[in-house]
């Protein structure tokens, strides 16, 4: 019987990479759902492609011209989530939810009673939201594994294993474009070169983050409430080579290294056949980097986003959307060239010190509107403070 799968933002890299895993699963798999925001013509072509029935496109422009698109063909196409339970008659077996953003969250809550199975790649959703995830994954039963090579790397290190016994995690981060650039440049660095990663191919918005750094901040917050682990017992090594993943040490003396080619195909492969006998085609171990992995403590001169780790409350708390909204708009402002790259960091910094937004540190979220009203307050007040 062939296992049925949904795909919650098919059209963005996560997606279509593991859209190039299951060409050759055709006879195995069914996709019941493809969801994106924009892109209506790479849309169609992935149902036409594999069959697909049933198409979910939030933006509605896109949504109009799609629906016209489809009149003559057997497929539904929906504007929003609010038809889910018309669409899955019963559980499916796994969903994949990459939507970026904290756009991602609502769809991933309401897409957990669906599935046997969740694979979330999006760092805003567990990092605002993972209270109310958890809550829902143990209310329906259903399984998580996370998608981050990252997060990945720890829950693979850690199944079958006693998590009370980690005494540190490790995860690694490149560096990105800037990790030799000299300080005094870094003033007149362009959108182009915060976008020129040496080891991954990502989107804008990502490729930004990880030359700020602030994406290993997002990866130790996804870590901590993930394994429910202190930060104290989480650190970031740069490893330019993006070869190590995760190390996760254990009182007992015993250390795991996790090593994967550069490439997303690896967990997100295993996110659907981890334990099966498929098989995964990749290169030899790579001897070379294993002798020199070149792991070193960050920069903070250089680096100085990671410093937001000393903010952090241990709680789950609304203060994590604070600071995702912030560097969100202001990644967006960089990116369309209003403020520079510094500003970033340095205006990041000056929002979450200010009292209004302090006193979310003691104030978790009960349910996805306080997060989403707080976002969208955090947008406004930069747009209008002009911060």
């Amino acid at each position: 019987m062939k296992k049925k799968i949904a795909i919650i933002g098919s059209t963005g890299s996560i997606g279509k990479t593991l859209l190039n895993i299951l060409i050759k699963e055709k006879k195995n798999f069914e996709i019941i759902l493809l969801v994106a925001n924009n892109s209506n013509e790479v849309l169609l072509k992935q149902a036409k492609a594999f069959n697909v029935k049933n198409l979910i496109l939030t933006n509605k422009k896109s949504y109009e011209i799609l629906k016209k698109k489809t009149k003559n063909l057997n497929i539904n196409v929906f504007y929003d989530f609010s038809q889910l339970n018309q669409i899955f008659k019963k559980k499916i077996d796994y969903v994949m939810s990459s939507i970026s953003g904290i756009n991602g969250l609502d769809p991933t809550l309401k897409m957990i009673k669906f599935t046997k199975k969740i694979a979330i790649a999006n760092k805003e959703s567990i990092i605002c939201g993972w209270n109310l995830i958890e809550k829902e994954l143990k209310k329906n039963k259903t399984e998580f594994i996370p998608v981050d090579s990252e997060h990945f790397s720890i829950w693979y290190g850690l199944k079958n294993l006693n998590k009370n016994n980690l005494e540190k995690v490790f995860i690694t981060a490149s560096g990105g474009p800037f990790y030799k650039t000299p300080l005094n440049k870094f003033k007149d660095i362009e959108v182009s070169d915060a976008l020129n990663h040496p080891n991954w191919k990502m989107g804008k918005k990502i490729s930004t983050d990880s030359a700020t750094m602030i994406n290993k901040v997002y990866e130790v917050i996804e870590a901590k409430k993930i394994f429910n682990i202190d930060y104290q017992k989480i650190k970031i090594l740069i490893h330019p080579k993006s070869y190590v993943h995760a190390i996760l040490k254990f009182n007992n003396g015993l250390t795991n290294i996790i090593v994967h080619d550069t490439t997303m195909k690896v967990p997100i492969f295993n996110t659907l056949f981890l334990n099966t006998k498929r098989q995964l085609k990749t290169k030899k171990i790579n001897t070379k980097i294993l002798n020199n992995l070149d792991l070193k403590d960050v920069n903070l001169s250089r680096f100085p986003m990671v410093r937001l780790l000393n903010f952090l409350p241990n709680m789950h708390s609304l203060f994590e959307t604070v600071i995702v909204a912030s560097n969100d708009k202001l990644v967006e402002l960089f990116l369309n060239n209003k403020i520079k790259f510094t500003d970033i960091q340095k205006k990041l910094f000056k929002i979450i010190k200010k009292k209004e937004f302090q006193k979310f540190k003691k104030i978790s979220p009960k349910n996805i509107t306080d997060i989403t009203n707080l976002n969208d307050y955090v947008r406004l007040k930069i747009d209008k403070n002009n911060i």
